[in-house]
């Protein structure tokens, strides 16, 4: 009964996902009007016919944006998760495969990032590059350095990993048959270590959510006019009651809901590793 029961949660986490990930993606056809046009006849109004969730102090739709920003955090954590598990691999993995001065040195540099607060470091590194750069370029920017700098806790589980692999009996058993170098590990020790790698790749996803949404509320996210979660949840800073103006809430009850399925869907990921 319990097993039923978690698959429900795991499968309705999925299902979720997919839906929202399939209305962001239709965001042209949602909002044909776009996340920057401005209805000046209307700045800061509730929720009508027209403008389901109101629109913004300058007159934009917020169901728009919502759609809009939605969009890109859903397609490029995913790619920045993708970026931090590579870079994991290479120091990691490769790291704990070679062994010797190869794993300190992985070892080292994966400490030296660690002992570094990580959203300080993100912001620090944010806060360095131009603010007036384009709405597009402040994207690809802050998850490039989400993605540059959030491979270390995956980093040392892949080292450890690979390495408990470098010592397993089959790989020796390979080493005698004459099986060396990239072979060895194209063949015996990378399939042994997707698992951790799919693992540490699902995981990122929900903490580069999180973080570019940390971004946009200090201001060092994506640039307007292109929206984010974070510039969303910007809006809720004037507010004094949640029965004041609901509508806000959607983006920040939307986030939740998002990093909740992630993480139900993580579970499922790492029953099957295991």
């Amino acid at each position: 009964m319990r097993i039923l029961r978690r698959n429900f949660w795991r499968n309705l986490a999925c299902a979720i996902l997919l839906a929202v990930v399939g209305v962001s993606v239709a965001a042209n056809w949602l909002a044909p009007g776009g996340y920057a046009k401005q209805y000046r006849e209307a700045t800061d109004a509730g929720p009508t016919r027209q403008h389901w969730l109101g629109t913004d102090e300058i007159g934009r739709d917020r169901f728009a944006r919502v759609l809009y920003g939605t969009r890109i955090s859903l397609l490029l954590a995913p790619a920045a998760a993708l970026l931090s598990t590579l870079m994991a691999a290479l120091v990691g993995g490769l790291g704990g495969y070679l062994g010797g001065r190869w794993a300190r040195g992985a070892m080292a540099v994966t400490d030296l990032f660690l002992s570094l607060p990580w959203l300080f470091l993100l912001i620090t590194v944010r806060a360095l590059m131009p603010l007036n750069v384009s709405p597009l370029a402040s994207v690809l920017v802050t998850f490039l350095i989400l993605g540059l700098l959030g491979w270390t806790s995956a980093a040392r589980v892949l080292c450890s990993t690979a390495g408990s692999l470098r010592e397993s009996d089959f790989v020796r058993q390979a080493r005698a048959s004459g099986i060396r170098g990239t072979r060895l590990f194209w063949i015996h020790v990378l399939p042994n270590l997707k698992p951790v790698l799919y693992a540490q790749f699902w995981i990122s996803i929900p903490a580069f959510i999180l973080s570019e949404a940390n971004l946009g509320i200090l201001g060092l996210g994506v640039a307007e006019p292109m929206p984010s979660w974070g510039s969303l949840l910007k809006e809720l800073e004037g507010l004094v009651s949640v029965g004041e103006e609901p509508w806000k809430f959607v983006p920040l009850l939307l986030l939740v809901v998002v990093v909740t399925s992630f993480q139900l869907v993580l579970s499922k990921q790492e029953e099957v590793s295991a």
